[in-house]
């Protein structure tokens, strides 16, 4: 790996390398431009995740953050990242693409704001993203008839077998889901892959949230990382940015961080930053910087993550296997369901000690009755959605008094359900029990949650409304562009992350435009 030193002017200094950052510093990098990616986090070989759910505690961002609002999110392994890689290390690899209904939702139901481009521009990135990676899919997807996949489907595992008949049964329909795991052994003709180029298939282990161990789920530090250190970035793990250095006329001119306990300082030409929905507006509030619309913070959204599970008298193991294998977005529309948008319903997986979290925390379990439910655990199966949420005033993120050991004040989010959210949950339970009823489920529970974080520096055309254009570029300062989740102008039903690189890419293409 190529190594600038500090006092060297690199064309850019990208923050964070996850799905934001990884595939935009590949491209930067490509196109013959000098470029230092900074993370906070370690770089870990994959040998050494381990198949262990509680010892897998430090890929998590395990940093406080302070959660208020009605419906407080979880933070931690249940959304948030880091190391080489970001949060894609942790991250489950379901990549549905967006559906271009939701990139309009102020112009279909009025109650929102639409994205700032069409689904269209998207389609070429979201091809090559799943092209570089290796997505995985359907011969055939049944909510849109001309996408294709160049690689089959893992396999299903044995919830996704019993979802899929109960769907058979209801008239429902549901496929194999698009994911970012392998089938089959591949070998990549860029340089810099791992083991000259091979990339191995999924064993089934089931372990994809705790690090994957053989490359075959499509992480950052196995995909686009490794080539954009074959075209010359350098990336520095174990450093944390919490100042930008400015020029008399507003411009950044450095990035300082600190590494091992001492502080650093990168000069450069411009700055990417893709820290994530929360760490991104949390070091510009800190900093005071790109705000003169308000809208930094603001806009905080969570996906709508409801589950429901069931026990069965065959053995279901749901430790094995890829968890997210089935899917079915028939409910992306559904009459009469009295919230905006829709959500789509995806199988899962759950290691022992999530399930016993999920009972106690979620369900409500306690005594005998928990014990005798973990007595069950190879008996049982879940299914869970993934759906929009609106931005309300009351969702927003803000500075706490607390400090970090960096100096930086905490963030504090505040996250309520309103009306929509509420409905969708309601409508969800009851589509997802009438599934497992119909797949002869007993012990029926539902488990309330959110996932994900989404918004905060919301992209858009008025300067005055939002934190980027429609590039990510920031409208108060030239050189400063953003690429993350933060800038989601409202959630998606879909998992953030497919949408998340193929705006990585797009941004790059716009700055490459601008260098040039």
């Amino acid at each position: 790996m190529r190594h600038y030193r500090e006092h060297e002017i690199v064309d850019v200094a990208v923050i964070g390398t996850g799905a934001g950052g990884a595939p935009l510093l590949a491209r930067l990098a490509g196109a013959g431009l000098s470029a230092v990616a900074l993370e906070a986090g370690r770089n870990w070989n994959p040998r050494d995740f381990p198949a262990d759910e509680v010892a897998a505690d430090g890929i998590y961002w395990l940093g406080e953050r302070l959660s208020a609002g009605d419906t407080p999110e979880a933070f931690g392994a249940n959304n948030s990242g880091t190391g080489v890689g970001g949060s894609t290390l942790h991250w489950g690899a379901f990549t549905p693409r967006a559906d271009a209904r939701d990139l309009r939702l102020g112009t279909e139901f009025g109650r929102a704001v639409d994205w700032p481009l069409r689904y269209e521009e998207l389609v070429p990135y979201y091809e090559a993203v799943e092209t570089a990676i290796g997505v995985s899919g359907p011969a055939a997807y049944p909510w849109d008839t001309g996408r294709r996949y160049k690689l089959p489907p893992v396999r299903l595992n044995a919830p996704a077998q019993i979802m899929q008949r109960a769907c058979e049964a209801l008239g429902v329909r549901s496929c194999a889901a698009p994911a970012a795991v392998l089938p089959q052994d591949v070998v990549y003709p860029k340089a810099g892959q791992p083991e000259a180029g091979l990339r191995r298939a999924c064993i089934n282990c089931g372990h994809c949230h705790q690090g994957c161990r053989i490359g075959a789920k499509a992480s950052m530090d196995v995909t686009y990382l490794p080539r954009a250190v074959a075209s010359g970035a350098e990336i520095r793990p174990g450093c944390m940015v919490h100042d930008l250095e400015r020029d008399g006329t507003g411009r950044i001119t450095a990035v300082v961080y600190r590494e091992a306990g001492c502080v650093r300082r990168q000069r450069c030409r411009a700055v990417l930053l893709c820290a994530g929905a929360v760490e991104t507006p949390r070091l510009l509030l800190n900093l005071g910087l790109c705000n003169s619309s308000g809208q930094v913070g603001r806009n905080y959204m969570a996906h709508v993550a409801t589950q429901v599970w069931g026990t069965f008298e065959q053995e279901m193991r749901p430790n094995k296997g890829y968890p997210s294998s089935l899917i079915t977005e028939d409910m992306m529309r559904a009459p009469d369901c009295g919230y905006e948008g829709g959500y789509l319903v995806q199988t899962l997986g759950v290691l022992p000690v999530t399930w016993a979290n999920i009972l106690a925390r979620g369900g409500g379990l306690w005594g005998q009755r928990l014990v005798d439910m973990l007595d069950r655990y190879n008996h049982v199966a879940g299914i869970g959605i993934n759906g929009e949420c609106l931005a309300q005033d009351r969702n927003f993120l803000e500075l706490a008094d607390e400090h970090d050991e960096a100096g930086l004040c905490k963030a504090r989010i505040h996250f309520s359900y309103g009306e929509g959210e509420i409905a969708m949950d309601r409508h969800a339970v009851a589509c997802m029990t009438r599934l497992w009823e119909a797949a002869g489920a007993s012990d029926i529970i539902a488990v309330a949650r959110s996932a994900h974080t989404i918004g905060t520096c919301r992209m858009g055309t008025d300067a005055d409304q939002a934190v980027v254009d429609p590039f990510g570029r920031s409208f108060d300062i030239d050189n400063l562009w953003i690429c993350d989740n933060s800038v989601f102008p409202t959630s998606l039903a879909a998992n953030p992350a497919l949408t998340i690189m193929a705006l990585s890419l797009r941004t790059a293409d716009a700055f490459l435009r601008v260098a040039r």
